[in-house]
């Protein structure tokens, strides 16, 4: 048999050919439209956080609604800040004071939500709410702008956004169906941010803190009982009736150690914010020491985490897991304000 013999001997059926062309047009036909709806995809999931981060700075006309005269309502604030989601505070380096992790994180913003409705509805009972204003006030996460924290922490950063950005929406979908109404304003912390030294530019969306923001906003994407404020600067201008808020963090504050404490350079700092913009009172957290004075023009947040190392380190007083709560009545201002504590040793188990 010669070569030419060999050839036709082993020439490929035409059929078979034909077959394998077809099966591997067919699976790159389902590769190219599996790319497609993937990109698809995620063009859609940035139009979607463009929507939000794009969003009108003004709160939804509710909250400037003039009410009737035969209306008594007023308006539920509160701020969430400082929740150093994912850090572990050890017992054993606080003296026994306090105790923070993922699982005691996640009990603590649970009563934290359910006591906000619980003080509405119980404590300060008789008023008709339009709605409620869910400040964020930032450090939401713990984040890795220290060594130590990136070696304590409960969980890398992706997981601590994934996992807590549910957790939030949850809570807000419980205020929601409680009180008809959520605005959601938010701004950054300095724990949030990606770099080890603070930035002026792209400060809020280099930060886990907007992240977070981003994804619950477009958790609620179609639910129009729930509205959001997401700056892209440090401050956020909050109208509530007749009473305008300015919400930051209050990391942009210097000193606070001296015998005036931190009252000093919080009013240095709200006088330098005065030349910029009109308000009536900030509100911010940073400091983890809960401040109601609204006459004055501050609000300072507590903390859900409670003592830390730090603290206990610097011989700061301590102060119990709390997180602010107050009224804003129409021609009234801040009326009723109240502490929502989070903290239920005994239920944490320690």
């Amino acid at each position: 048999m010669g070569l030419a013999d060999d050839t036709a001997a082993y020439e490929p059926d035409p059929e078979l050919v034909q077959r394998a062309r077809a099966d591997q047009l067919a699976d790159d036909n389902g590769r190219l439209r599996k790319e497609l709806a993937d990109a698809v995809g995620a063009i859609e999931r940035l139009e979607r956080i463009a929507e939000y981060s794009g969003r009108a700075l003004a709160p939804p006309k509710w909250l400037s609604r003039p009410p009737r005269r035969s209306e008594q309502i007023a308006t539920l604030c509160t701020i969430l800040s400082d929740t150093h989601f994912d850090e572990v505070v050890n017992p054993a380096e606080v003296e026994g004071r306090n105790a923070y992790d993922r699982r005691i994180a996640e009990l603590r913003l649970e009563r934290y939500f359910t006591q906000v409705v619980r003080l509405a509805r119980d404590y300060l009972a008789g008023m008709t709410y339009d709605g409620v204003v869910l400040f964020l006030g930032g450090d939401l996460v713990s984040g890795d702008i220290h060594d130590e924290l990136t070696q304590t922490n409960d969980a890398v950063m992706l997981d601590t956004v994934l996992h807590w950005s549910a957790r939030v929406a949850a809570g807000i979908g419980l205020l929601a169906d409680e009180f008809g109404k959520v605005h959601v304003p938010a701004v950054v912390g300095n724990h949030g941010r990606r770099s080890r030294k603070p930035r002026a530019k792209g400060r809020a969306r280099d930060n886990y803190d907007w992240m977070i923001a981003q994804l619950v906003a477009r958790h609620f994407h179609g639910d129009t009982r729930v509205t959001f404020q997401i700056p892209d600067g440090t401050d956020c201008l909050v109208q509530v009736h007749d009473t305008r808020f300015l919400l930051t963090h209050g990391d942009q504050v210097s000193g606070g150690g001296g015998i005036g404490g931190i009252w000093p350079p919080i009013m240095r700092m709200i006088a330098k914010k005065r030349t910029r913009a009109q308000f009536d009172a900030v509100v911010m957290g940073h400091w983890h020491q809960l401040i109601m004075a609204p006459t004055a023009g501050v609000i300072v947040n507590g903390s859900l985490k409670g003592e830390d190392e730090y603290a206990a380190v610097m011989n700061f007083t301590p102060e119990p897991a709390q997180q602010a709560l107050w009224t804003v009545a129409p021609g009234r201002g801040v009326t009723f304000s109240a502490p929502v504590f989070v903290e239920d040793r005994k239920r944490e188990g320690w």
